[in-house]
């Protein structure tokens, strides 16, 4: 597969860093074009994972949301806007206020993961929540390193359901849940936190293009 120079470049510093994810170099970019398409298309991104991967699914909204690398300031018709409804405080906020790639980090809400448990159980906290955020041309991001997490595994069943594109972010085997996703990333790697070593730099390589696409010049 092949990218634009601008794009291209992110992925050739991944693999000169991390020359073991050479093999994997199709899936990354495979993964990523999902992305890229979804956000141009309006949609949005939802990720969830278990202990170190619903960590990760944090870091990773956190590096979307916000300016990464990039400045990232609010287009001109906004600072209109945000003026027009208050002057002195609109202003401030045009200058503060960064534009965000829309995701959300399914492990992060507490008080519906535990209510869910307290009331249903466990194995459909994910899937709950997608059943609420996730829409047709949305993509979920499940990662799980053994790819045999049930909840996420349940998960990926509903956002397919509902017209979601799946990236899975596992590791060497891809375990139960690689066939089910749109693309699934293997991390080149059987031991838990070896897989993690290398999902961490997969994902700043993703949100470096993606920054790169929708707000470089």
């Amino acid at each position: 597969m092949t990218l634009e120079p601008r794009l291209q470049k992110h992925i050739d510093l991944l693999l000169q860093r991390y020359p073991a994810l050479a093999p994997i170099a199709d899936e990354l970019i495979a993964a990523y074009l999902l992305l890229q398409e979804s956000y141009q298309q309006g949609g949005k991104l939802l990720v969830a994972g278990n202990g170190g991967s619903a960590a990760d699914a944090e870091h990773i909204v956190g590096e979307l949301m916000k300016r990464f690398k990039l400045p990232r300031p609010v287009p001109a018709d906004l600072t209109e806007k945000l003026s027009a409804v208050d002057p002195a405080r609109g202003a401030a906020l045009a200058a503060s206020l960064e534009m965000p790639l829309m995701a959300i980090s399914l492990p992060a809400h507490e008080a519906s993961i535990t209510a869910f448990i307290n009331d249903v159980g466990s194995a459909d906290v994910y899937a709950q929540q997608l059943l609420g955020y996730g829409r047709p041309g949305d993509v979920f991001l499940a990662i799980s390193t053994s790819g045999n997490s049930e909840n996420i595994l349940r998960a990926i069943v509903v956002a397919k359901a509902l017209g979601m594109k799946v990236v899975g972010l596992t590791g060497l085997t891809g375990g139960k849940m690689a066939p089910l996703c749109d693309v699934a990333v293997h991390a080149p790697e059987a031991e838990t936190y070896m897989i993690q070593e290398f999902h961490l730099p997969i994902y700043h390589c993703w949100c470096l293009m993606l920054e790169d696409f929708f707000f470089g010049s």
